[in-house]
């Protein structure tokens, strides 16, 4: 990449303050800011479906989910990242004032074509290295599966990079069941993609 196709440097009190104005989110990855697209209407199917699901399931309860409104702030060495996930569970909450959060133990992304590579690589690290995160589940549009990455609890693990520490489970078929005991939850595939028409090979509007 050529000097003039890198993108331009921004600091991070800048990126906060256009956020403050700006009408559309955009994303912030150690300097570069990346603006979000608007996701299809199944996307936001399953995005709303997974949101209500953990609200009624933690209502009354310390921990509460939060939609894709609620900014995440991910501090690392010499280097900070906010993103916009589709929905996060935080059990310690940042001050009711704040507008982002900090500790979040479940992050849920719904992958689209043009999210699927952050999701599955650049997000995947940057969540991993939170420190309160217990589970990041990923699920697809196209078909009835989801992918969770399950933080274990082994003490003598050789914790040699980022995804060492985390379990990789695969749950597909409307008839399989996510099960997050850290929050006393279940998560049915079925109530997941309620609303979403699928064929014998995948949901009958293409991508």
């Amino acid at each position: 990449m050529s000097t003039a196709e890198q993108p331009e440097f921004v600091a991070v009190d800048d990126y906060l303050a256009a956020e403050e104005l700006a009408t559309t989110k955009s994303e912030y990855i150690d300097g570069w800011v990346r603006a979000m697209s608007g996701a299809n209407t199944r996307h936001n199917i399953v995005k709303g479906n997974c949101f209500g699901l953990l609200y009624v399931h933690l209502r009354g309860k310390p921990c509460r989910p939060f939609d894709s409104d609620m900014r995440l702030r991910i501090r690392q060495e010499r280097r900070m990242r906010f993103y916009y996930p589709d929905v996060q569970v935080v059990c310690e909450s940042s001050a009711p004032t704040d507008v982002n959060q900090d500790q979040p133990v479940l992050i849920i992304e719904v992958l689209s074509r043009s999210t699927r590579a952050y999701d599955l690589d650049e997000k995947l690290n940057a969540y991993l290295s939170i420190p309160s995160l217990e589970y990041y589940v990923i699920l697809e549009q196209l078909l009835p599966l989801a992918i969770v990455l399950r933080r274990t609890r082994h003490d003598n693990l050789n914790v040699g990079n980022l995804n060492e520490g985390f379990l990789r489970e695969s749950y597909e078929g409307l008839d399989t069941i996510i099960d997050l005991p850290i929050i006393a939850c279940k998560l049915p595939l079925r109530e997941i993609y309620e609303g979403v028409e699928f064929t014998s090979t995948s949901v009958q509007e293409p991508e």
